[in-house]
């Protein structure tokens, strides 16, 4: 496609409208704005790109074939994440997620409590894929056990937040893990292992501020996590031989085995081992009284595709026992075919490439693209409050300026996902700052000099791009 002669005030108009229209719209609705009126202010936006590309005399059915292409690009996505749903709920149903948590459980001790939230957290949020659950379940059980050690709450919140994310942001059963790739034009698995350049050393770094401040404080006392090991036990049937499941997957990806395949396989194994070990828990969800074909179909079934649910006798435990299947990811999915709405009309009409060549003329070099990328990210985390947005908007708006400068598009999702993802829950205002200083009773600016990994993680992104550390670029077949 020829570059269009859009001037760079009209290529800037649909973006500030739409950046205004977020902000008040989820103003509004708060962490609701994602149910569906977020990206109607996606579709809004694309509408007066489409405008500003007539009154630029770009032909309309030029505009409505990029949005097509884009819509088109992004197909395989859509399935890698409705695969990922399923596989979730399949998960859950055979004890695989339980069983993580339940061994996850069994680090912690008093003298290394801090780092042991961390560890839990984070093995909860990689098993679930959601900060939001980890924080509503754990992270509540971690605030009244530190409450009672007499740790400070700010620390405490600190390590579940940093747990939190570390998955949130890793996780293949996280939405912003597929949506980030997808914006960026890779795909999950290539950008799973690319953020491991990063997130390992910020890492490593924030355990061992934590073991740090673990023996700063010299914690002493006794942790009883007797009761919630037995509710785990007594719902499912807890056995090592459920990772047989994930270290497949693990190894098929190892293996460079199709995402759709490695998923659909997880998926179906997961399935298997649910008829193997949790029968009783399969013909409960089936809502049948005995194991037979017609339950275990059923059981299944609703499992990989609706919101299943399964009671513990711990009430607190209950948020970590459920999944949605494939329709959970369905207002994700809404939402990429609602940006590529918005990202199509723009780039058709001239004007992210407008966009690109400006940011390009000031951001000359490679570091100062990923910084302009960083400082995109939180200004949009600050501005609209919403952490996908903080990956939709900068992921279309620098694809293709990353291009240009011949990057892999791994760096920019890699670098959306370490500045966008993580500082969404340091604003007091936005939707996950507000949501888990709710859940966790703990201030935003109280955990927020705690919360390590968050605030490292796009320092990190930085400074592996100023010394050139494993920058991808591209390569020509």
């Amino acid at each position: 496609m020829q570059e269009k002669s859009i001037s760079l005030f009209h290529s800037l108009i649909p973006v500030i409208i739409l950046v205004i229209l977020l902000a008040i719209n989820v103003f509004v609705f708060k962490d609701e704005a994602l149910g569906g009126t977020n990206q109607f202010i996606l579709l809004i936006g694309g509408a007066i790109a489409i405008a500003v590309g007539l009154l630029n005399q770009v032909s309309y059915s030029e505009m409505m074939e990029k949005i097509s292409d884009n819509i088109k690009d992004t197909s395989i996505a859509i399935y890698i994440l409705l695969f990922v749903g399923a596989l979730s709920g399949t998960w859950l149903l055979s004890g695989i997620i339980p069983s993580m948590i339940y061994y996850g459980l069994q680090i912690l001790h008093p003298s290394i409590f801090l780092p042991a939230c961390l560890l839990i957290t984070s093995i909860v949020s990689v098993a679930t894929g959601s900060s939001w659950t980890t924080s509503a379940t754990v992270g509540i059980a971690l605030v009244g056990i530190g409450n009672a050690l007499e740790i400070p709450l700010g620390m405490v919140g600190g390590a579940i937040i940093s747990g939190a994310y570390f998955g949130d942001k890793l996780s293949p059963l996280s939405d912003t893990t597929n949506l980030a790739p997808i914006m960026a034009g890779t795909d999950m698995f290539t950008h799973i292992k690319y953020m491991l350049y990063t997130t390992i050393p910020t890492y490593i770094i924030t355990l061992i501020l934590f073991v740090f401040l673990g023996i700063r404080n010299n914690t002493s006392g006794e942790v009883d996590t007797t009761e919630t090991l037995n509710a785990i036990s007594t719902t499912f049937n807890i056995t090592p031989w459920l990772f047989i499941v994930p270290l497949t997957v693990i190894a098929l990806i190892i293996k460079r085995i199709q995402p759709v395949v490695a998923l659909l396989i997880g998926t179906l194994l997961g399935a298997i081992f649910a008829l193997i070990f949790q029968p009783n828990i399969v013909i409960d969800i089936a809502g049948g009284k005995e194991f037979n074909f017609y339950n275990a179909y059923k059981g299944v079934m609703l499992a990989l595709t609706t919101d299943i649910r399964i009671d513990s006798p711990i009430e607190s435990l209950n948020g970590l026992f459920q999944a949605g299947g494939m329709a959970s990811m369905l207002n994700t999915v809404w939402l990429i075919l609602c940006a590529m709405f918005f990202g199509g009309a723009m780039e058709a009409i001239g004007a992210l490439q407008k966009i690109s060549q400006a940011l390009l003329s000031i951001a000359n070099n490679i570091f100062g693209l990923f910084a302009s990328t960083v400082a995109s990210c939180f200004a949009i985390n600050l501005m609209t409050s919403d952490q996908y947005l903080s990956i939709v908007v900068p992921g279309k708006m620098f694809a293709n300026a990353y291009k240009q400068k011949e990057l892999a598009p791994e760096n920019l999702s890699r670098t959306l996902e370490d500045s966008g993802t993580v500082t969404s829950v340091l604003i007091p205002w936005n939707t996950c700052g507000a949501y888990h200083a709710g859940v966790l009773g703990i201030p935003t600016l109280v955990y927020l000099p705690y919360a390590f990994y968050n605030y490292i993680s796009p320092f990190m992104t930085l400074l592996i791009a100023a010394f050139d550390i494993k920058i991808r670029k591209l390569t020509t077949k």
